[in-house]
């Protein structure tokens, strides 16, 4: 076919616009490009040729005419710019739309057209591009080579090395070729018109060829064409892959899988990663033997000392450090890149010193190893570490300091200067080389910026400008006044020479004239007299004696070993620090040394000081001060007796005294709090680490003796349980020995105690189906998942269960199921799993109970493996609570500790790779085995998944390791038959299945024959199989091994130095890979307890203070229940002091009420505590010194005294310098704000007060009193008053401003403001959603209720304590509570900078808002509180109620809220007498149902037109919305508005409960509570009754009225769909109550 023909085809494919241009350009774009081919026209020279060459090329290059390289240039031009119009959509993009029914045209090009055609041609021997276009005859092939390598193709720029060969592919293999393809662009003089293609460009490129050099090329590089399509296609396809990868994912998201360039370039390199990622922060070690040995002694001197603060001992034991043995360390980790564990395992005799002595037992012991932490290692790792990088700091300075110091240099001129300068900076230098720790490095550093600040040069040069801040020393030095300082005498490095003894100085010269005479000479106007000139100078001579390197690590000697600490509480903390605070044993600490801090005491005392619960004072002895001031003057001050001399020691005691107390002991204090800092944390991170130990170096459940399996290493069939509350129910899990999931049972009502019989049908239904799974799958174990008291009945029933079934079918019962074990597992790990990402991707079809049931079963198989399941890339696993004290660590300090437990403990299991390849979990230990890193790791375990099974342990470097990456790795990767190659015939090395490393096989072989051939008597071959029946032999026969007698075997072999070597092969040889870690253990009854009720020994013990919740009372003892769920049993005579003469306690109790009681006894088996609540007892502390009392631990009443004493004339002075106003009205009293609030406390909330204000006579305060304990302060501004005299400045102002409100009196204050805000507070306390209590008190009685009602919503409002005015609504979705602060004004409430009038519509719009960004539309909690300037002088939420009626009446009583464990505080509505609302009087109808009824009706409506409503699960696949599901009573349920008429004589009053379908009489009862009491209340105010007799009608109403209410509601619903969603409304005038109230009452 003719060429022309083809351009024909192609412009049918070329959409094009009216201008000509392809549609997909854009001619803005266009425009662009042609400034950018401007630009490009002077860009490289070979580029514009159309060639990039080699340097082989370069004389053929130049041997090119002219008129070709501006043909080459104009088409290079061309061509760029169809380049980029092209570029636009690649066949991904294509196929992109295709899938979105995208209607469009493909462009092909007529490279690709052609491409297709030859593919389509048989053998792809024979195509169109074959025949001339002039004559149409068949070219040759030299013809077509000289084509293919100088046609013009267009690519992309290639690199240099590449050449033109990569351009000169147009045919592709079938698969992909249409995506390649489509990166060729046609030039645009194509599209027009016919093409030059086959006439100029082929006649010009045939000009520099002949077929002789294309027939020696074929004869040399072999078929041309095949050779750069095959380096063509894996260039463009790299490319391709690193521009999409870049192009579709968030760096973010490559970062955490691992799939950045230079994350390639990690798992490319073959050192082990964990060395890489290190060397990136240190850089490269030094690897010569002076650096090492230089290193080796730093080392060495800095873990002597870490040893010494202990005692000597490490970790316990006693024993001393080789260095040559850290010098050996440092070269087997440098040079060899060899890591901890190998070096741990495999080249112990050349570190012998750094191992326990443990580790060196002979194998004859018979003793089976255990587990170790190599701590001695992992501290010389980081000192290691410490060392690089300040090597590479110090090196860094250096440089830095001799550029400063020759730019100093260029810029003085003054001679005296200059070689002071040049002093100055050799010394700098000199101590820089010599400093060993960062701090002294911090030292030089200091002096070197005070003599040589920053930032005064090098602006002009490029370099940014520092911002100045000029200190006192610069305007002294630029004053000249350094000339008078060094006239003082000795230097501050004289000084520091001699103290620290390494030079002696010369005697002073006594001066010839006094310090004020000489001083005079250097007066000036910035120094203006003598005296200033001398007080400047004495300050330059001080900053550089306190910056001199040498003084500072002289008085840093002293005072670190010497200081001491002392703390005492402060007046807030007196009162907060009781005996089981965490502060109580650190309360008060007299005169402690640094060096005798323990563990993490110091961080709580830095809490302490935080929080303003305690002081902190740092002391040096006075002997100690004396002998370093002593020492001081004696190296500095003059020993002449002449005036002058006299005279001038006395300016040199003062720059001491200035040196000492001012500058050198507070950064000593700085110092040492930084230190104590970080020992504590190392200490701290240490406890971490070794609680983390605890539990990965235990080992997994081991099966019965009688459990005979073909696989004697298989883990145990577990069948694991989670108790559920009903929603989800309780789960029922299978797992194989492989952890994988077999089947999954619910089972909601196996735990049911209900006597209903419909109910006792069901958990016989659930009893015989839990029967019925354990018959099926036979498990050897129960894995019971220990969160709550539930679960012990759990445990019971799954008990008789096995106990039916081992008496029902005996023999249906399998080997161990007659004594089968149910095991308590710790649910802390197996949650964390089940929330974690990487359980999604394991079980991506099961829900959350599931996964979570799965995490307790694998847990018991394998605990390593999942506790590394979690130590992915969102590192999950430090969410897992392993010591109290961890938040103060960082999260990275804790994952570099999770890592180094992680991979010591690793590389001494073993991962058993086979099995891995057939269950993914297995594989997450992987990461951790010595020389690999998450990234190799990934990179081995794709390849080891697609392989199927490995069998020789060499072939692991066909899998991607390299050699080092080997070496470190191969002897902790286990190959034996398992997973897919256990059903495999193939030969399996035995060596392969031991810990003994390649590079020992010869050894270990040679041994295993000397002892076959002394066993058999006989000589055997060298072969393979005589060495393999060797083998055979001494695994098969232990005992044969351990008649060795090792040092005489070693002897004969002269390989004494191979002892451990040897000891690792016979004890490998007679168990390979036998599990060294701690057997399985139970859990002991103790941590049962712990674990079920979710306590610690700290949380509750014997003497510690609790609440308990009265849940019933029987046979005079109270039965009450803990906020963790135990039970309370408080006895009659425990009840109070006088109990004895208690006749019952129902007379002093009854159910629903609060106690703060005492622990008196704990019965851990039972779940039981016994409580006191005597008030003898409770002020009884004989509980306080129970614990491990510190030694310097010191209580000084005096200092308490002290500071009460302090507060109290402070309030003094406040009274002193209070300004008394001439006001009068009823709201306004002269007193302070300390008064006030004291005033108010026994008030009613929303009581309210007037008073002066700090600020001045211009002001007022209103202070309003929120909650117990919270007081809300305003400032109101005065306006128009008269400034004559004091008088008038005492009279209140005309106009009175409240933010952008103008009131003209108090009265208009307290009508339009204070008694609406009043209002709004009441009505958010008399809410049913409110709560009392602190943040974190208000979480924990969300958390439960959650824990009650899983699938909702939970949410509640409370006061914020922090901020006093505004409230919280605290809500749960899943697990952790969310906080937004809700603003009171008098207009309503402010939430998310929306004002809404009442609760019920704020609620309505936070359910249908929930998920909105609150960044866009939540006020911060800044902007709330600016709107009430507040301060609460106790951050503390009352423990009860307050007290209802008049503030005065000592005998009213107290309304304690409902008893429902909810903590919320009593009614409010229409207490207070008549101040305590606007208008006084009784509400008629409360202000409570009618408009929450029908406003909620309304929002259930409109969410499910919205359609935003379903918050929780909906099981049973019900489409209502609302919270909840259908069957679960949420917002989703249906509602009952039940109206409860009360009438008394003189007073009728009208309550609306809102209740909710299916709900018991117990809540009903609340709701009725709530109702009535606020009738009765409003219908007792108006007839005058007293509140006795109200409080007694109430009790009384309260419960005929719920029987009522009860009735009603179920008479009302009896007919009705529950699943309808719609509300009812239900009349009840309550006639069956009247009587008895009317009685009481009336």
């Amino acid at each position: 076919m003719a060429r022309n023909a083809i351009s024909d085809d192609e412009e049918d494919h070329e959409l094009e616009d009216d201008d000509g241009e392809p549609v997909h350009g854009d001619p803005a774009e266009h425009d662009e490009n042609d400034d950018e081919e401007d630009d490009d026209d002077v860009g490289n020279e070979y580029e514009n040729d159309g060639f990039i060459v080699n340097d082989e090329d370069e004389e053929e290059e130049e041997e090119e005419d002219e008129e070709r390289k501006d043909s080459d240039e104009e088409r290079q031009k061309k061509k760029k710019k169809r380049k980029k119009k092209d570029e636009g959509l690649d066949e991904d993009d294509y196929l992109l739309l295709q899938d979105n029914n995208v209607k469009f045209k493909k462009r092909q090009y007529k490279r690709l057209k052609k491409a297709q055609r030859e593919q389509g041609n048989g053998q792809g021997e024979s195509s169109d591009d074959e025949f001339d276009s002039r004559g149409g005859t068949r070219r040759s092939a030299e013809d077509k080579i000289k084509d293919r390598l100088f046609d013009d193709v267009d690519v992309d720029d290639p690199p240099d090395d590449v050449g033109d060969e990569e351009d000169l592919v147009v045919e592709e293999d079938v698969v992909g070729s249409e995506d390649e393809m489509a990166d060729f662009i046609v030039d645009e003089d194509d599209e027009h018109g016919p093409p030059k293609r086959g006439n100029s460009k082929k006649k010009k490129y045939r000009q520099g060829s002949d077929i002789t050099a294309m027939r020696d090329a074929n004869e040399i590089f072999g078929d041309v064409d095949e050779l750069l399509t095959i380096r063509k296609k894996g260039l463009a396809s790299n490319q391709r892959m690193e521009r999409r990868l870049e192009d579709e994912f968030e760096p973010t998201v490559l970062s955490e899988k691992y799939m950045t360039g230079n994350d390639d370039e990690i798992r490319q390199l073959d050192i082990p990663e964990r060395m890489q990622i290190s060397e990136e922060s240190t850089g490269s070690p030094p690897v010569d033997e002076i650096s090492i040995e230089e290193e080796s002694n730093w080392i060495y001197a800095q873990l002597a000392s870490q040893l010494r603060e202990s005692d000597g001992t490490f970790d316990g034991r006693g024993f001393s450090v080789n260095k040559d043995d850290i010098a050996k360390f440092l070269e087997l980790h440098h040079v060899q890149k060899l890591e901890i564990p190998f070096i741990a395992m495999y080249r112990k005799e050349q570190c012998r010193s750094l191992l326990d002595t443990g580790d060196f037992d002979g194998a004859n012991q018979g003793k089976k190893p255990e587990t170790k932490w190599h701590k001695v290692f992992w501290m010389i790792h980081d000192l290691d570490k410490k060392w690089l990088l300040l090597r590479k700091r110090k090196m860094a300075l250096h440089g830095y300091y001799t550029k400063r110091y020759e730019e100093e240099s260029r810029r003085v001129y003054d001679e005296t200067r200059l070689n002071l300068n040049q002093y100055l900076f050799e010394s700098v230098i000199k101590s820089l080389k010599v400093a060993e720790t960062e701090r002294e490095v911090d030292d030089v550093d200091s002096k070197f910026n005070l003599h040589f600040p920053p930032g005064e040069i090098g602006v002009d040069e490029g370099q940014y400008k520092r911002p100045k801040r000029k200190s006192q020393y610069s305007i002294c030095s630029k004053a000249g006044l350094w000339e008078v300082a060094n006239k003082f005498g000795y230097s501050a490095e004289q000084l520091g020479l001699a103290l620290s003894l390494e030079k002696l100085v010369d005697e002073l010269e006594d001066a010839k004239e006094t310090p004020e005479e000489m001083a005079k000479n250097f007066v000036c106007a910035m120094f203006e007299n003598s005296l200033a000139v001398l007080k400047g100078a004495r300050h330059m001579a001080a900053v550089e004696i306190s910056c001199e390197p040498s003084v500072k690590k002289y008085v840093r000697g002293i005072y670190m070993e010497n200081a001491v600490v002392s703390t005492s509480p402060t007046a807030d903390g007196n009162t907060v620090i009781d005996s089981f605070h965490q502060f109580s044993g650190i309360k008060w600490l007299r005169e402690k040394p640094l060096s005798k801090f323990e563990g993490a005491q110091w961080l709580l005392i830095q809490k302490g000081e935080e929080e303003k619960l305690l002081q902190v004072t740092f002391k040096l002895p006075e002997n100690y001060m004396n002998r370093l001031i002593s020492d001081c003057n004696e190296h500095y001050l003059s020993v002449g007796v002449s005036k002058y001399a006299q005279l001038w020691n006395e300016q040199r005691k003062l720059i001491l005294e200035d040196a000492l107390h001012a500058f050198l002991l507070p950064s000593m204090e700085k110092e040492a709090r930084s230190l104590l800092t970080s020992r504590a944390k190392s200490r701290l991170l240490s406890e971490y680490g070794q609680a983390l130990w605890n539990k990965v170096s235990a080992g997994p459940y081991q099966k019965k003796e009688m459990d005979i399996n073909l696989d004697e290493e298989a883990a145990p069939r577990v069948m694991a349980c989670c108790w559920g509350p009903g929603k989800p129910p309780n789960t029922f899990v299978m797992l194989d020995s492989s952890g994988e999931v077999l089947d999954v049972l619910y089972a909601g009502s196996l735990t049911s105690r209900s006597q209903n019989v419909n109910d006792q049908q069901r958990k016989k239904s659930d009893q015989d189906r839990v029967l019925k799974f354990m018959m099926d799958h036979q498990p050897h174990v129960v894995a019971l998942g220990a969160v709550n008291l539930s679960c012990t009945r759990l445990k019971d029933d799954i008990y008789e269960v096995i106990f039916q079934m081992v008496e029902e079918k005996p023999r249906d019962v399998g080997h161990g199921m007659d004594d089968l074990s149910i095991v308590y597992v710790d649910e802390s790990l197996p949650r964390l799993y089940e929330n974690s990402r990487i359980s999604g991707e394991q079980l991506p079809q099961q829900s959350g109970n599931v996964r979570r049931a799965v995490a307790l079963g694998r847990y018991l198989q394998n605990p390593l493996a999942m506790v590394a399941t979690l130590c992915g890339p969102g590192r999950e696993i430090l969410s897992w609570k392993l010591h109290p004290l961890e938040n103060f660590l960082q999260l990275d300090e804790k994952y570099g500790m999770v890592e180094q437990v992680m991979v010591d403990i690793t590389n001494q299991v073993g991962i058993d790779i086979n099995l891995a390849a057939s269950h993914d979990w297995f594989f997450s230990p992987l990461q951790f085995i010595s020389g690999l890193g998450p990234r190799k790791a990934a990179s081995l375990q794709r390849s080891l998944v697609r392989a199927g099974s490995i069998f020789v342990r060499k072939d692991l470097i066909m899998h991607g390791l390299g050699k080092k990456v080997f070496v470190n790795a191969a002897g902790f990767l286990r190959i034996r038959r398992s997973g897919l190659a256990a059903s495999s015939s193939q030969f399996i090395d035995l060596l392969d299945d031991t810990r003994i490393h390649p590079e020992s096989y010869s050894l270990a072989q040679e041994l295993a024959k000397d002892i076959y051939d002394e066993d058999v008597r006989g000589d055997s071959n060298d072969d393979e199989d005589a060495i393999e029946m060797a083998i055979e032999h001494v695994r098969d026969r232990p005992a044969s091994l351990r008649k060795v007698v090792l040092d005489e075997y070693l002897a004969s072999k002269k390989r004494e130095n191979k002892k451990e070597t040897y000891s690792n092969i016979i004890r490998e040889l007679s168990c390979g890979f036998q599990d060294w870690r701690i057997p399985f253990k139970e859990p002991s009854p103790d941590e049962e307890f712990y674990m079920i009720s979710g306590e610690t020994e700290d949380t509750i013990a014997e003497g510690r203070i609790v609440q308990a919740s009265v849940r019933r009372l029987q046979n005079g003892r109270a039965i009450c229940v803990l906020d963790s769920g135990l039970t309370g049993m408080l006895m009659k005579e425990d009840f109070s002091d006088d109990g004895r003469d208690i006749v019952d306690l129902a007379d002093q109790l009854k159910e629903g009420d609060i106690l703060t009681c005492k622990i008196k006894s704990i019965q851990k088996q039972r779940y039981q505590v016994f409580l006191i609540c005597k008030e003898s007892e409770m002020r009884n502390n004989r509980h306080q010194h129970n614990q491990n009392v510190d030694a310097y631990y010191h209580e000084d009443r005096n200092s308490l005294q002290l500071v009460k004493e302090k507060a109290r004339k402070e309030k003094e002075l406040v009274r002193k310098h209070f300004k008394s106003r001439m006001i009068v009205h009823p709201r306004f009293q002269n007193i302070t704000a300390d008064q006030a609030t004291e005033y108010l406390s026994d008030k009613d909330f929303g009581e309210s007060i007037v008073r002066p204000s700090s600020r001045g006579l211009n002001f007022l305060t209103l202070t309003l009193k929120i909650y117990d304990g919270v007081y809300a302060h305003k400032e109101i501004a005065e306006g128009g008053k008269e400034n004559k005299d004091i008088t008038s400045l005492q009279c209140i102002g005309k106009t009175l401003t409240i933010g952008e409100d103008t009131f003209e009196d108090l009265d208009e204050v307290m009508d339009r403001y204070v008694d609406p805000l009043v209002s709004h507070l009441k009505t958010m306390l008399n809410y049913r959603k409110f709560r009392k209590g602190t943040k974190s008190e208000v979480d924990d009685l969300l958390r439960i209720e959650k824990g009650e009602n899983p699938s909702r919503i939970v949410y509640c409002f409370g006061i914020s304590h922090e901020h006093p005015g505004t409230f919280i609504l605290s809500y749960i979705r899943s697990t952790n509570p969310h906080h937004e602060y809700i603003g009171l004004y008098p207009k309503g409430f402010k939430f998310r900078k929306r004002m809404f009038e009442d609760i019920d519509r704020l609620v309505a719009y936070f359910q249908r808002h929930i998920d909105d960004p609150l960044q866009e539309s939540a006020p911060s909690i800044r902007s709330i509180a600016a709107k009430v300037p507040m301060r609460s002088p106790a951050d503390h939420g009352s423990s009860g109620g307050s007290g209802w009626g008049s503030s005065q009446s000592e005998g009213g009583w107290k309304g304690n809220s409902d008893r429902s464990g909810s903590g919320r505080g009593g009614e409010y509505r229409n207490g207070g007498g008549r101040d305590g609302h606007p208008s006084g009087a009784p509400r008629p109808y409360g202000g409570r149902g009618r408009g929450r009824g029908r406003g909620r009706r309304d929002d259930m409506n409109s969410d499910r037109q919205d359609g935003n409503g379903d918050w929780g699960n909906n099981d049973t696949g019900t489409a209502d919305g609302g919270w909840g599901n259908s069957g679960g009573g949420g917002w989703g349920s249906d509602l009952v508005a039940i109206r409860v008429t009360v009438r008394a004589a003189g007073g009728v009053g009208l309550a609306v409960v809102v209740v909710e379908v299916g709900e018991t009489i117990l809540a009903v009862k609340r709701a009725v509570r709530m109702a009535v009491l606020e009738v009765v209340l409003a219908v007792a105010e108006a007839i005058g009754e007293t509140s006795l007799v109200v409080k007694r009608a109430v009790q009384m109403a309260v419960g005929e009225a719920s029987l009522v209410v009860k009735r009603a509601m179920e008479r009302a619903v009896g007919g009705m769909n529950p699943a309808a969603g719609r509300a009812m409304a239900v009349v009840v005038d309550g006639e069956e109550t009247q009587p008895r109230l009317q009685m009481l009452v009336g």
